[in-house]
């Protein structure tokens, strides 16, 4: 009995020590990614920020791995952490390379306004869910689909028409995004296939 418990003891530990160990590894990936642009302004005049675009982008690191740290508690399923992971890994770099070159066009280009857009359609589709898988995997689908919008409705009116690689570079980037949206709600439709039944643990 007691040997029961000691060895239930050492599981939760190891279990515990390999999440800690986990959340030290993200949390020091997302400072050195904060630190990439740093770099980069040592070897490039390309890339020049200031402690204002460190700040933000500092903030929007902080706010995905808060957000992760949240949602991944709610289930021990890895197919569950793992579509949460890429859906906040896509929507993290679609606002920072929106905002540091723009998808369509230029940075400033208004039509890049439209991608919050896309956001609002997956955070509203996360709210309706209640983050609850199958709903999650509809709500992801739907955002691969605003993506897809966004990219015809700048086709069709011709925003961005004037850059130089237009519009493959916004056709490439709307496949990017779409694809990770897409295997967000496919994690998503597997978690919700491998959650048990409703009642099954008060069967069992």
């Amino acid at each position: 009995m007691h040997g029961g418990k000691a060895m239930t003891g050492n599981t939760e530990n190891g279990g515990g020590r390999r999440r800690s160990r986990w959340r030290i590894a993200a949390w020091a990936a997302a400072a050195l990614i904060l630190l990439l642009p740093l770099f980069a302004m040592q070897v490039t005049d390309q890339v020049v920020w200031d402690v204002a675009d460190f700040a933000i982008f500092g903030a929007l690191l902080v706010g995905v791995g808060v957000t992760f740290e949240l949602a991944v508690r709610k289930t021990g399923n890895t197919a569950y952490r793992s579509a949460i992971g890429v859906a906040l890994a896509a929507a993290f770099i679609l606002v920072w390379v929106n905002g540091a070159v723009g998808v369509i066009g230029a940075e400033r280009d208004d039509a890049n306004l439209m991608y919050g857009g896309v956001l609002a359609v997956g955070i509203i589709g996360a709210i309706i869910a209640r983050f609850q898988p199958h709903g999650m995997a509809r709500a992801l689908f739907a955002t691969a689909l605003a993506q897809a919008l966004v990219a015809v409705i700048a086709l069709i009116v011709g925003f961005g028409s004037t850059g130089p690689t237009w519009p493959l570079d916004m056709l490439i980037l709307t496949g990017f995004f779409a694809a990770l949206w897409l295997i967000s709600a496919w994690l998503f439709r597997k978690a919700a296939l491998e959650q048990p039944p409703a009642g099954a643990e008060s069967d069992s």
